[in-house]
Protein backbone atom coordinates (compact mmCIF):
# COMPACT_ATOMS: atom_id res chain seq x y z
CA UNK A 1 0.00 0.00 0.00
CA UNK A 2 1.25 3.45 -1.28
CA UNK A 3 2.49 5.54 1.41
CA UNK A 4 -0.79 7.94 0.26
CA UNK A 5 -2.79 5.27 0.87
CA UNK A 6 -1.57 4.78 4.08
CA UNK A 7 -2.10 8.07 4.99
CA UNK A 8 -5.84 8.32 4.79
CA UNK A 9 -8.34 8.95 7.65
CA UNK A 10 -11.74 7.68 8.12
CA UNK A 11 -14.31 10.62 8.04
CA UNK A 12 -16.51 10.86 11.00
CA UNK A 13 -19.53 8.74 10.91
CA UNK A 14 -23.05 9.36 11.83
CA UNK A 15 -24.01 8.49 15.33
CA UNK A 16 -27.59 6.64 14.25
CA UNK A 17 -25.24 3.86 12.23
CA UNK A 18 -24.97 2.47 15.98
CA UNK A 19 -28.45 1.05 15.66
CA UNK A 20 -28.09 -0.17 11.86
CA UNK A 21 -29.45 -3.25 11.26
CA UNK A 22 -27.12 -4.23 8.53
CA UNK A 23 -24.21 -3.52 10.76
CA UNK A 24 -25.45 -5.20 13.89
CA UNK A 25 -26.18 -8.51 11.63
CA UNK A 26 -22.73 -8.28 9.70
CA UNK A 27 -21.29 -7.97 13.41
CA UNK A 28 -23.61 -10.94 14.59
CA UNK A 29 -25.06 -8.94 16.81
CA UNK A 30 -29.37 -9.12 17.51
CA UNK A 31 -30.75 -5.66 14.60
CA UNK A 32 -34.46 -4.78 15.95
CA UNK A 33 -35.46 -6.58 12.64
CA UNK A 34 -33.69 -8.73 9.52
CA UNK A 35 -31.80 -5.99 7.13
CA UNK A 36 -32.23 -6.12 3.60
CA UNK A 37 -30.69 -4.73 0.76
CA UNK A 38 -30.28 -6.15 -2.77
CA UNK A 39 -27.04 -6.46 -5.48
CA UNK A 40 -27.58 -4.06 -8.35
CA UNK A 41 -30.28 -2.38 -6.66
CA UNK A 42 -29.34 1.29 -7.99
CA UNK A 43 -29.99 0.68 -11.69
CA UNK A 44 -31.33 -1.35 -14.39
CA UNK A 45 -34.71 -2.21 -12.96
CA UNK A 46 -35.85 1.39 -12.07
CA UNK A 47 -37.22 3.72 -14.53
CA UNK A 48 -36.05 6.77 -12.65
CA UNK A 49 -32.67 5.44 -12.97
CA UNK A 50 -33.26 5.36 -16.71
CA UNK A 51 -34.03 8.57 -16.64
CA UNK A 52 -31.36 9.92 -15.55
CA UNK A 53 -29.00 7.79 -16.86
CA UNK A 54 -30.52 7.71 -20.65
CA UNK A 55 -27.84 9.29 -23.37
CA UNK A 56 -24.62 8.88 -20.54
CA UNK A 57 -22.14 5.85 -20.99
CA UNK A 58 -22.06 3.67 -18.14
CA UNK A 59 -18.42 4.74 -17.15
CA UNK A 60 -19.00 8.16 -17.49
CA UNK A 61 -22.14 8.01 -15.71
CA UNK A 62 -19.77 6.19 -12.48
CA UNK A 63 -17.67 8.92 -12.07
CA UNK A 64 -20.07 12.23 -11.50
CA UNK A 65 -20.59 12.77 -8.11
CA UNK A 66 -24.24 13.85 -8.01
CA UNK A 67 -25.36 11.65 -10.32
CA UNK A 68 -24.12 8.62 -8.77
CA UNK A 69 -25.72 10.18 -5.36
CA UNK A 70 -28.84 10.37 -6.79
CA UNK A 71 -28.85 6.41 -8.87
CA UNK A 72 -27.28 5.17 -5.33
CA UNK A 73 -30.32 6.84 -3.24
CA UNK A 74 -33.00 5.83 -5.01
CA UNK A 75 -33.73 2.44 -4.41
CA UNK A 76 -33.27 3.24 -0.29
CA UNK A 77 -35.98 6.11 -1.40
CA UNK A 78 -38.06 3.91 -3.32
CA UNK A 79 -38.30 0.56 -1.26
CA UNK A 80 -36.85 1.55 2.31
CA UNK A 81 -34.06 -1.53 1.92
CA UNK A 82 -31.64 -1.14 4.89
CA UNK A 83 -28.06 -0.03 3.25
CA UNK A 84 -27.40 1.76 -0.30
CA UNK A 85 -24.99 0.03 -2.20
CA UNK A 86 -21.66 2.71 -3.75
CA UNK A 87 -22.66 2.54 -7.09
CA UNK A 88 -19.98 1.77 -9.77
CA UNK A 89 -18.98 -0.99 -11.43
CA UNK A 90 -15.79 -3.53 -10.93
CA UNK A 91 -13.84 -2.01 -13.80
CA UNK A 92 -14.30 1.46 -12.88
CA UNK A 93 -10.59 1.82 -10.85
CA UNK A 94 -8.86 -0.02 -13.92
CA UNK A 95 -10.02 2.49 -16.08
CA UNK A 96 -8.96 5.08 -13.58
CA UNK A 97 -5.24 3.73 -13.73
CA UNK A 98 -5.34 4.73 -17.47
CA UNK A 99 -6.63 0.21 -18.47
CA UNK A 100 -7.95 1.03 -21.96
CA UNK A 101 -11.32 -0.72 -21.61
CA UNK A 102 -14.70 0.01 -22.09
CA UNK A 103 -18.32 -1.16 -21.23
CA UNK A 104 -20.42 -2.08 -24.36
CA UNK A 105 -23.65 -2.31 -23.90
CA UNK A 106 -25.18 -5.93 -23.79
CA UNK A 107 -21.60 -7.52 -23.48
CA UNK A 108 -19.81 -5.90 -20.63
CA UNK A 109 -16.23 -4.51 -19.87
CA UNK A 110 -14.12 -5.07 -23.17
CA UNK A 111 -10.46 -4.77 -22.69
CA UNK A 112 -8.33 -3.42 -25.57
CA UNK A 113 -5.52 -4.89 -25.43
CA UNK A 114 -5.66 -8.11 -23.37
CA UNK A 115 -3.54 -8.93 -20.74
CA UNK A 116 -0.65 -11.79 -21.97
CA UNK A 117 3.02 -11.28 -20.93
CA UNK A 118 4.73 -9.85 -18.12
CA UNK A 119 5.46 -6.56 -20.02
CA UNK A 120 1.44 -5.68 -19.75
CA UNK A 121 2.21 -5.40 -15.78
CA UNK A 122 3.34 -2.43 -17.32
CA UNK A 123 0.33 -0.56 -18.77
CA UNK A 124 -1.32 -1.22 -14.95
CA UNK A 125 0.30 0.64 -12.71
CA UNK A 126 -0.89 1.14 -9.08
CA UNK A 127 -4.00 3.22 -8.08
CA UNK A 128 -3.09 6.25 -6.30
CA UNK A 129 -5.68 8.36 -4.29
CA UNK A 130 -5.62 11.28 -6.69
CA UNK A 131 -6.46 9.18 -9.28
CA UNK A 132 -10.21 8.92 -7.72
CA UNK A 133 -11.23 12.25 -5.85
CA UNK A 134 -14.98 11.92 -7.63
CA UNK A 135 -15.20 8.51 -5.75
CA UNK A 136 -14.25 10.33 -2.44
CA UNK A 137 -16.75 13.29 -3.38
CA UNK A 138 -19.66 10.94 -4.46
CA UNK A 139 -19.74 8.99 -1.04
CA UNK A 140 -19.30 12.27 1.17
CA UNK A 141 -22.27 13.48 -0.65
CA UNK A 142 -24.13 9.94 -0.09
CA UNK A 143 -23.36 10.24 3.15
CA UNK A 144 -24.88 12.97 4.46
CA UNK A 145 -27.96 12.24 2.41
CA UNK A 146 -28.00 8.63 3.97
CA UNK A 147 -27.69 9.62 8.07
CA UNK A 148 -28.14 6.70 9.47
CA UNK A 149 -28.42 4.07 6.61
CA UNK A 150 -25.11 2.69 5.94
CA UNK A 151 -23.38 2.76 2.84
CA UNK A 152 -21.81 -0.52 1.46
CA UNK A 153 -18.83 0.06 -0.19
CA UNK A 154 -18.07 -1.92 -3.36
CA UNK A 155 -14.89 -3.20 -5.28
CA UNK A 156 -14.03 -5.90 -7.85
CA UNK A 157 -11.73 -9.00 -6.69
CA UNK A 158 -8.44 -9.60 -8.26
CA UNK A 159 -9.57 -12.97 -9.81
CA UNK A 160 -12.68 -11.73 -11.50
CA UNK A 161 -10.53 -8.08 -12.59
CA UNK A 162 -8.06 -10.51 -13.96
CA UNK A 163 -10.24 -12.76 -15.99
CA UNK A 164 -11.68 -9.54 -17.62
CA UNK A 165 -7.90 -8.26 -18.40
CA UNK A 166 -6.73 -11.74 -19.72
CA UNK A 167 -10.02 -13.32 -21.33
CA UNK A 168 -10.02 -9.17 -22.76
CA UNK A 169 -13.90 -9.95 -21.89
CA UNK A 170 -16.54 -11.81 -19.99
CA UNK A 171 -16.42 -15.63 -20.76
CA UNK A 172 -17.98 -18.49 -19.78
CA UNK A 173 -15.16 -20.85 -19.24
CA UNK A 174 -12.45 -18.92 -18.79
CA UNK A 175 -9.65 -20.80 -20.56
CA UNK A 176 -7.32 -17.99 -21.35
CA UNK A 177 -7.67 -16.97 -17.30
CA UNK A 178 -7.26 -20.59 -16.18
CA UNK A 179 -4.26 -21.50 -18.79
CA UNK A 180 -2.24 -18.55 -17.57
CA UNK A 181 -2.99 -19.47 -13.97
CA UNK A 182 -1.64 -22.82 -14.31
CA UNK A 183 1.20 -22.41 -16.58
CA UNK A 184 3.16 -19.14 -15.59
CA UNK A 185 1.93 -19.08 -11.49
CA UNK A 186 4.42 -15.92 -10.78
CA UNK A 187 2.81 -13.93 -13.46
CA UNK A 188 -0.40 -14.81 -12.20
CA UNK A 189 0.95 -13.74 -8.61
CA UNK A 190 2.57 -10.51 -10.21
CA UNK A 191 -0.73 -9.58 -11.89
CA UNK A 192 -3.41 -10.50 -8.90
CA UNK A 193 -1.05 -8.48 -6.60
CA UNK A 194 -1.24 -5.58 -8.35
CA UNK A 195 -4.95 -5.95 -8.52
CA UNK A 196 -5.30 -6.49 -4.85
CA UNK A 197 -3.28 -2.93 -4.52
CA UNK A 198 -5.74 -1.39 -6.85
CA UNK A 199 -9.04 -3.17 -5.28
CA UNK A 200 -8.02 -2.43 -1.62
CA UNK A 201 -7.24 1.42 -3.13
CA UNK A 202 -10.70 1.73 -4.25
CA UNK A 203 -12.45 0.32 -1.25
CA UNK A 204 -9.95 2.11 1.22
CA UNK A 205 -10.75 5.55 -0.62
CA UNK A 206 -14.91 4.75 0.13
CA UNK A 207 -14.16 3.75 3.20
CA UNK A 208 -12.65 6.86 4.57
CA UNK A 209 -14.81 9.05 2.93
CA UNK A 210 -17.44 7.06 4.96
CA UNK A 211 -18.79 3.87 3.65
CA UNK A 212 -19.61 1.77 6.69
CA UNK A 213 -19.04 -1.61 5.38
CA UNK A 214 -17.58 -3.03 1.96
CA UNK A 215 -18.66 -5.82 -0.37
CA UNK A 216 -15.80 -7.63 -2.14
CA UNK A 217 -17.13 -9.60 -5.41
CA UNK A 218 -15.78 -12.37 -6.80
CA UNK A 219 -18.20 -12.99 -9.95
CA UNK A 220 -16.56 -15.41 -11.41
CA UNK A 221 -14.67 -17.52 -8.60
CA UNK A 222 -16.70 -20.01 -8.95
CA UNK A 223 -15.10 -21.69 -11.81
CA UNK A 224 -12.04 -22.76 -9.93
CA UNK A 225 -11.48 -25.74 -7.66
CA UNK A 226 -11.31 -25.50 -4.04
CA UNK A 227 -7.56 -26.50 -4.44
CA UNK A 228 -7.09 -23.55 -6.85
CA UNK A 229 -8.87 -21.14 -5.22
CA UNK A 230 -6.72 -21.39 -1.72
CA UNK A 231 -3.26 -21.49 -3.68
CA UNK A 232 -3.70 -18.72 -6.57
CA UNK A 233 -7.08 -16.64 -5.61
CA UNK A 234 -7.40 -16.46 -1.60
CA UNK A 235 -3.97 -14.96 -0.68
CA UNK A 236 -4.74 -11.64 -3.12
CA UNK A 237 -8.65 -11.80 -2.02
CA UNK A 238 -6.98 -11.97 1.74
CA UNK A 239 -4.78 -8.83 1.04
CA UNK A 240 -7.58 -6.39 -0.35
CA UNK A 241 -9.81 -7.15 2.77
CA UNK A 242 -7.04 -6.47 5.29
CA UNK A 243 -6.47 -3.63 3.60
CA UNK A 244 -10.07 -2.18 4.48
CA UNK A 245 -9.29 -4.13 8.20
CA UNK A 246 -6.09 -2.01 8.63
CA UNK A 247 -7.82 1.30 7.79
CA UNK A 248 -10.84 0.81 10.10
CA UNK A 249 -11.50 -2.39 11.89
CA UNK A 250 -15.20 -1.84 12.56
CA UNK A 251 -16.12 -1.67 9.09
CA UNK A 252 -17.76 -4.88 8.20
CA UNK A 253 -16.37 -6.56 5.16
CA UNK A 254 -18.74 -8.91 2.89
CA UNK A 255 -16.95 -11.59 0.61
CA UNK A 256 -19.41 -12.79 -2.73
CA UNK A 257 -19.04 -15.00 -5.15
CA UNK A 258 -21.54 -16.69 -7.74
CA UNK A 259 -21.33 -20.25 -7.97
CA UNK A 260 -18.93 -20.84 -4.99
CA UNK A 261 -20.74 -23.45 -3.09
CA UNK A 262 -17.40 -25.54 -2.60
CA UNK A 263 -15.53 -22.10 -1.95
CA UNK A 264 -17.51 -21.09 0.98
CA UNK A 265 -15.01 -21.63 4.21
CA UNK A 266 -12.71 -20.84 2.47
CA UNK A 267 -13.96 -17.09 1.19
CA UNK A 268 -14.62 -16.70 4.93
CA UNK A 269 -10.96 -17.38 5.24
CA UNK A 270 -10.04 -14.80 3.45
CA UNK A 271 -11.28 -12.22 6.37
CA UNK A 272 -14.75 -11.85 6.01
CA UNK A 273 -17.09 -11.12 8.41
CA UNK A 274 -19.88 -11.80 6.00
CA UNK A 275 -20.19 -14.54 3.33
CA UNK A 276 -22.45 -14.07 0.66
CA UNK A 277 -24.02 -16.81 -0.90
CA UNK A 278 -25.96 -17.85 -4.02
CA UNK A 279 -29.41 -19.10 -4.29
CA UNK A 280 -28.10 -22.41 -5.32
CA UNK A 281 -26.99 -23.34 -1.67
CA UNK A 282 -29.41 -23.21 1.34
CA UNK A 283 -28.75 -20.14 4.12
CA UNK A 284 -28.71 -23.32 6.59
CA UNK A 285 -26.48 -25.75 4.45
CA UNK A 286 -24.03 -22.78 4.14
CA UNK A 287 -24.17 -22.19 7.98
CA UNK A 288 -23.01 -25.45 8.62
CA UNK A 289 -20.25 -25.65 6.08
CA UNK A 290 -18.96 -21.75 7.71
CA UNK A 291 -18.90 -23.25 10.84
CA UNK A 292 -21.04 -20.86 12.47
CA UNK A 293 -17.99 -18.70 12.04
CA UNK A 294 -19.61 -16.26 9.75
CA UNK A 295 -23.25 -14.13 9.02
CA UNK A 296 -24.35 -15.26 5.92
CA UNK A 297 -26.03 -12.66 3.47
CA UNK A 298 -28.36 -13.85 0.70
CA UNK A 299 -29.93 -15.81 -0.72
CA UNK A 300 -33.62 -15.61 -2.37
CA UNK A 301 -33.24 -17.03 -6.06
CA UNK A 302 -33.81 -13.77 -8.31
CA UNK A 303 -36.12 -15.64 -10.09
CA UNK A 304 -38.85 -15.94 -7.82
CA UNK A 305 -39.71 -12.13 -8.46
CA UNK A 306 -41.15 -13.28 -11.64
CA UNK A 307 -43.73 -15.47 -9.36
CA UNK A 308 -46.73 -14.69 -7.66
CA UNK A 309 -47.14 -12.77 -4.63
CA UNK A 310 -48.09 -16.08 -2.50
CA UNK A 311 -44.88 -18.03 -3.76
CA UNK A 312 -42.49 -15.06 -3.88
CA UNK A 313 -43.84 -14.09 0.16
CA UNK A 314 -43.58 -18.00 1.12
CA UNK A 315 -39.96 -17.97 -0.51
CA UNK A 316 -39.04 -14.83 1.29
CA UNK A 317 -40.23 -16.70 4.24
CA UNK A 318 -38.57 -20.27 3.71
CA UNK A 319 -34.99 -17.63 3.81
CA UNK A 320 -35.56 -16.38 6.40
CA UNK A 321 -36.28 -19.53 8.28
CA UNK A 322 -32.81 -21.02 7.06
CA UNK A 323 -31.00 -17.30 7.56
CA UNK A 324 -32.05 -17.67 11.29
CA UNK A 325 -29.78 -20.52 12.05
CA UNK A 326 -26.67 -17.68 11.18
CA UNK A 327 -25.24 -15.91 13.29
CA UNK A 328 -26.28 -12.88 11.85
CA UNK A 329 -28.01 -12.89 8.29
CA UNK A 330 -28.55 -10.03 6.06
CA UNK A 331 -30.98 -11.00 3.19
CA UNK A 332 -30.09 -10.45 -0.19
CA UNK A 333 -31.23 -11.63 -3.69
CA UNK A 334 -29.01 -14.67 -4.52
CA UNK A 335 -27.29 -12.65 -7.34
CA UNK A 336 -28.56 -9.15 -8.51
CA UNK A 337 -31.74 -8.01 -9.58
CA UNK A 338 -32.24 -8.93 -13.05
CA UNK A 339 -33.38 -5.57 -15.40
CA UNK A 340 -36.91 -6.74 -16.03
CA UNK A 341 -37.85 -7.17 -12.19
CA UNK A 342 -40.80 -5.33 -11.01
CA UNK A 343 -39.90 -2.89 -8.75
CA UNK A 344 -43.05 -3.56 -7.13
CA UNK A 345 -42.05 -7.12 -6.61
CA UNK A 346 -38.79 -6.13 -4.66
CA UNK A 347 -40.89 -3.13 -2.35
CA UNK A 348 -43.54 -6.82 -1.56
CA UNK A 349 -39.70 -8.29 -0.85
CA UNK A 350 -38.79 -5.77 1.79
CA UNK A 351 -41.40 -5.38 3.35
CA UNK A 352 -42.14 -9.09 3.93
CA UNK A 353 -38.41 -9.22 5.32
CA UNK A 354 -39.41 -6.55 7.38
CA UNK A 355 -42.36 -8.05 9.03
CA UNK A 356 -40.46 -11.13 10.17
CA UNK A 357 -41.25 -15.30 9.30
CA UNK A 358 -44.37 -15.23 10.77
Amino acid sequence: MSTEFAALSVAARDPRLADAPLLAAARRRSPAHTPVWFMRQAGRSLPEYKKVRAGIAMLDSCRRPELVTEITLQPVRRYGVDAAIFFSDIVVPLKAVGVDLDIRPGVGPVIAEPFRTHADLDRIPELEPGMIEDIATSVGLLTAELGGTPLIGFAGAPFTLASYLVEGGPSRDLTKTKALMYTDPQLWRALLDRLAQISAGFLRVQVAAGASAVQLFDSWVGALPLADYRTHVQPSSAAVLQAVRDLDPSVPRIHFGVQTGELLPAMGEAGADVVGVDFRVPLDVATERLGGDYAVQGNLDPATLFASREVLGERVRQTLEAGSKAPGHIFNLGHGVPPEADPDQLKFVVDTVHAGKS
